[in-house]
């Protein structure tokens, strides 16, 4: 078994304003076609950050997909022809009135690898200096700071439901062998 798929044709179903949805006839290694339909996303970046009282920098706003307000880390949509480090340096202090003189990469997520290209980029920054917060004009969010051990305890009671999120926080703590003290 090789695992692979072959495009026939490529069908553009919805093109909008920053996703697009496609249906694609594939040629399966069995000799079978088959339609893939999936949503193409200039992928993503999500930033951990910790404040210099070493509160968790989250924020707070609503989400129309799931109809109620989310707990998040800082995140945002990479934009045409940005890297994704960029976009990152860009977005925290977009969202979050924190500059961070670094970022360092932790890894990737596919979000939806079944119906979806988007990949989000994880982020720790630091060396955070206060800035200015700046929204986009439709954007509407509040920061608000938790102990590293509040936001573990939101996302057993269910009140951090966001995968970006959980995976970011739970990866930093590995990573810093943070996880071992929590699980004692």
């Amino acid at each position: 078994m090789k695992l692979f798929e072959s495009i026939i044709e490529k069908n553009m179903v919805y093109n909008g304003n920053f996703l697009q949805v496609r249906s694609d006839k594939v040629f399966l290694e069995n000799g079978c076609v088959a339609t893939r339909e999936f949503i193409e996303h200039p992928g993503a970046v999500c930033i951990i950050a910790f404040d210099e009282d070493e509160n968790l920098i989250i924020v707070k706003q609503y989400r129309y997909p799931m109809s109620q307000v989310t707990y998040e880390l800082p995140a945002g949509k990479i934009d045409h022809d940005e890297l994704a480090i960029d976009c990152a340096y860009r977005e925290f202090e977009e969202e979050t009135g924190y500059k961070a003189k670094k970022m360092e990469y932790i890894g990737q997520l596919f979000m939806a690898p079944a119906y979806s290209t988007e990949i989000i980029h994880l982020y720790v920054a630091s060396q955070l200096e206060k800035s200015a917060q700046r929204l986009d004009d439709q954007e509407f969010l509040i920061v608000e700071k938790v102990k590293l051990d509040a936001a573990l305890k939101m996302i057993f009671e269910d009140k951090i439901p966001d995968v970006k999120t959980q995976v970011a926080i739970f990866r930093y703590m590995f990573l810093n062998k943070k996880a071992i003290s929590y699980l004692e």
